[in-house]
This record gives C-alpha cells, structure tokens and sequence, in this order.
C-alpha cells in the first residue's frame, strides 16, 4: 500500500529542480534590490555635471616657450568624463593635455597624455605636482590678464573658462 506522501521520481526530479533554482533567484533578488536602492541615491544612471572654477595661467618666463594652465574641475554627476581637448583663441600652437609624473631618482617630469580622467563625485584637480594643461607661451601677458579657454570632454562637451595669469607659485 502507497502512503500520500511517498516520493516518487518525477515528484524528486521537481523538487530537484526547484532547490536548484532556488539560489540563483535570491542573488538576482537581492541584486536588483541594490541597484534599486543605488538608483534611488542617484549614483545610477546620472549623466557627470562638470564645473570649472579655479583657473589660473602661469606667467610665462623669458625665453621659455611654454608655460602651464591649471583648472579646478568638479564633476558633480553620477559618471565618470574625460578631459580630451583645451583651446584658446588667443594661443597659437599646440595645446596639450600633460601628467607629471617622478623617476626612481626623485626627478619630475611631464607626460603628454590624450586625456585626463574626471572621476564621478568627485573631479579633476590640477596642480604643478598633478597633471596641467601645457600652453605655448604668447609674449605681452602680464600678470592679471584674463585669457580665455574651452575645455572640451568626451560627454559633457565644451565648458568655457577664463585663467587668470599668475606667477608661478603664487596660485
């Protein structure tokens, strides 16, 4: 005589089954229940908010022809953008992109780069110890003049600045 609740195969292979299935289920649950809950802080899905304050052109020297500009960039956003382009109608010349960068023996130097990363939340800081924008130097700035730059990212587009020149070290 069969008792109600005798296993049978086909009622072993569904149980089976359903136990296999059970694990995968809970982690995409709980998956999607963190995006939820990281979209809902708006770190998802946010496009990157790029702000440019702060920027400053250092004073050419005499004789050298080349000189740097520094931008303070904020990238309020939820992505990430990359700096990938700086021009000035009142520079003639190539205007690059540049990381410094130390050798073994303490020494810096300066690394072309094809673009600066703008991290999301958080921003760009450039500094003479950081990364730059390398300017070729224009005779008659002077200290004070007002100079004008577009910044151009690979998804927030073109930003305009003004950098004020300064003497090095002075900002």
């Amino acid at each position: 005589m069969r008792t109600p609740h005798a296993w049978t195969p086909t009622r072993r292979r569904l149980t089976d089954a359903a136990s296999a299935a059970l694990a995968p289920f809970c982690a995409a649950v709980l998956a999607l229940g963190a995006l939820s809950v990281w979209t809902a802080y708006g770190h998802a899905g946010g496009p990157p908010r790029i702000e440019v304050t702060d920027a400053r052109l250092y004073l050419p020297s005499s004789g050298i022809p080349e000189t740097a500009a520094f931008f303070t960039i904020g990238n309020g956003g939820g992505a990430q953008d990359r700096l990938v382009e700086v021009t000035s109608p009142e520079v003639t010349g190539d205007i690059t992109l540049s990381r410094h960068r130390m050798t073994s023996g303490g020494a810096a130097y300066r690394q072309e780069t094809e673009a600066l990363p703008v991290p999301a939340g958080a921003g760009l800081d450039m500094s003479p110890h950081t990364s730059d924008v390398t300017v070729p130097a224009r005779e008659g700035w002077r200290d004070g003049d007002l100079v004008p730059f577009t910044l151009r990212f690979e998804h927030s587009g073109r930003i305009e600045a003004v950098a004020v020149v300064v003497r090095p070290g002075a900002g």
